[in-house]
């Protein structure tokens, strides 16, 4: 058997997240099938990170170890005319042979988030799906400011969903910022953060926390009071997961 790297990206809307799933549609189960409509019999895709239900990814990594030798670019085609066909949002964007000591998930020690937000009182058209929309003026400076105060380790545990299974809620985050960049005219926040690992829902728990500051609703005094009170009842109203992205994972 030889294993294979993957570079992945995908619109997450349609799927109930990356992990395969018996009853539901998920990232990991499309390439999957792809697979086995190569002749693979029982293939096991294992993804860098398990990205939720609507969460999209513009540089998920994932390895599978395949019977039948291929050249990469080759495997890459294949599965990706399948996908196609199935009419799958999911695209292998690189392909590569790795040796046995390259685990997709155990390997990484980095992964970088983006969360989107589109400020504005109209509707979203083209970003639809890929943006949150908040209709009131966001202070970015402020949010930027109060992010801060997350960086490095914390017992984050205000900010994990109660259905996380990570044995603890201690992380350490190395950046958090929020910013704003222009898209095609339009100015558009982002909150870009790296760590080795993240709690389930911790990303978009800061999304929803920040959005709070920017508003003025919370001060970054009323974020250092959440994140101290080890209490998930402490956060702000979680931010939806069409906004965020999973976007890259270092080796």
């Amino acid at each position: 058997m030889a294993r294979y790297r993957f570079l992945i990206e995908y619109d997450g809307a349609p799927y109930s997240g990356w992990q395969r799933q018996e009853d539901r549609p998920s990232v990991q189960g499309a390439i999957e099938n792809a697979l086995r409509k190569l002749g693979e019999e029982q293939p096991v895709v294992q993804g860098a990170g398990r990205t939720d239900a609507g969460v999209h990814a513009l540089g998920q990594v994932a390895h599978s170890d395949l019977q039948r030798p291929w050249k990469p670019f080759r495997l890459m085609e294949a599965v990706n005319a399948h996908l196609r066909q199935d009419g799958q949002p999911v695209a292998i964007l690189e392909c590569e042979e790795r040796d046995d000591e390259f685990h997709a998930r155990f390997s990484a020690i980095q992964r970088r988030y983006v969360y989107r937000v589109l400020s504005r009182r109209a509707p979203l058209t083209v970003e639809r799906g890929r943006a949150w929309n908040v209709k009131t003026p966001l202070d970015v400076e402020a949010m930027d400011a109060a992010a801060k105060i997350l960086l490095g380790e914390h017992d984050f545990t205000t900010f994990r969903s109660t259905e996380c299974q990570a044995r603890s809620p201690v992380k350490t985050l190395d950046t958090l910022d929020v910013t704003t960049v222009k898209q095609h005219g339009v100015d558009i926040i982002e909150i870009s953060t790296t760590a080795r690992s993240y709690l389930h829902n911790q990303v978009r728990s800061f999304a929803g926390c920040l959005k709070a500051v920017g508003e003025g609703k919370w001060q970054a005094g009323d974020l250092r009071r959440a994140l101290e009170a080890r209490d998930r009842v402490a956060c702000a109203p979680v931010a939806p997961a069409h906004g965020l992205y999973l976007v890259s994972v270092g080796y």
